[in-house]
């Protein structure tokens, strides 16, 4: 039995430490191109005062145009901005939007939470743990996942409240 070289878990090593260096984790990469992004910190600002800021990946372009068009009607509520700084946040968004077989399609009217791989992904979740007080809607992603402020949705850290 002759010994071969196989370059590939070298390399795997490799780049394994360079993301390391750079903050990249196994759960940033999980979904083949989705990139875990920083926060920008005014889409932070602006956008966690209410909710959580959601990952820009988990929404096509074109979504989070129309999300960021329609501020003055954001879901029933009236989340307008500036001109400046909506221009800077489109630009992010944009420029981070998800790109990915999952996200490529846009959902119904432009929701996360009504998009094909956030119901895949859910389809375990019983209707009446929506319901609950401590989880109070599908949007509320940190009820469960323990992670989602940093963008860390892996499966190990979540949490479903009683």
């Amino acid at each position: 039995m002759s010994l071969q070289f196989h370059p590939f878990p070298f390399v795997t090593q490799v780049l394994f430490v360079l993301f390391a260096a750079f903050g990249i984790t196994q759960a940033a990469m999980a979904d083949g191109d989705r990139r875990m992004v920083p926060l920008l910190p005014k889409y932070q600002q602006e956008c966690a005062a209410c909710h959580l800021a959601y990952p820009p990946g988990m929404l096509p372009a074109a979504s989070w145009k129309r999300v960021m068009a329609t501020l003055p009607k954001h879901y029933g509520t009236d989340a307008s901005l500036d001109a400046a700084t909506v221009k800077e946040l489109s630009t992010w968004l944009a420029a981070n939007a998800g790109t990915y077989k999952r996200v490529s399609e846009e959902p119904p009217q432009d929701r996360i939470t009504t998009s094909a791989w956030f119901e895949r992904k859910h389809r375990e979740v019983a209707p009446q743990v929506w319901k609950r007080v401590a989880v109070g809607s599908r949007a509320n992603c940190a009820a469960c996942h323990t992670r989602a402020d940093k963008g860390d949705f892996n499966e190990d850290n979540i949490r479903i409240p009683k």
